[in-house]
């Protein structure tokens, strides 16, 4: 049986897809959901001037994607948490399902290839790696050409 599943949402179009297929798992009443948002840190704290006053810009996203989070949430029929994390994407999301023991990891694919790939990097392909529990890869949907 999975008693826990950690979601790793990144806020894209993918994530709507990413949470269709959690409804489309069998899920227990007894399964613990951890829905999961890495914030990227793509600046270090060392680029932030000193003598520049800090505007509280960071809680603006945090509170999106807090709400976007909840949206989620509410839909969900069991046990919900929700973590919000700044750092590398892959190493967070591992770190989360060590922390919650996640059975399943469910991360959405962006789908990248050749440079694009190389340049950006594939979380999924990364947690695939790194992951000591099952995981989940979940890829876009490409639209259907018409006729």
């Amino acid at each position: 049986m999975i008693s826990t599943i950690l979601v790793a949402l990144d806020g894209s179009d993918l994530s709507e897809q990413v949470i269709a297929t959690l409804h489309n798992l069998k899920l227990e009443t007894m399964t613990q959901i951890i829905l999961a948002h890495v914030i990227s840190k793509e600046t270090s704290d060392l680029d932030v001037l000193a003598d520049r006053p800090q505007v509280e810009t960071e809680d603006i996203p945090y509170r999106a994607i807090e709400k976007k989070l909840q949206s989620y949430q509410e839909k969900i029929p069991c046990q919900t948490e929700l973590e919000i994390v700044t750092g590398d994407p892959s190493e967070e999301i591992v770190r989360l399902a060590n922390i919650y023991q996640a059975d399943l990891i469910l991360i959405g694919s962006r789908g990248l290839t050749g440079m694009k790939r190389i340049l950006q990097g594939s979380v999924s392909s990364q947690v695939v790696t790194d992951a000591s529990c099952s995981v989940l890869v979940v890829k876009p949907v490409l639209p259907t050409k018409g006729k």
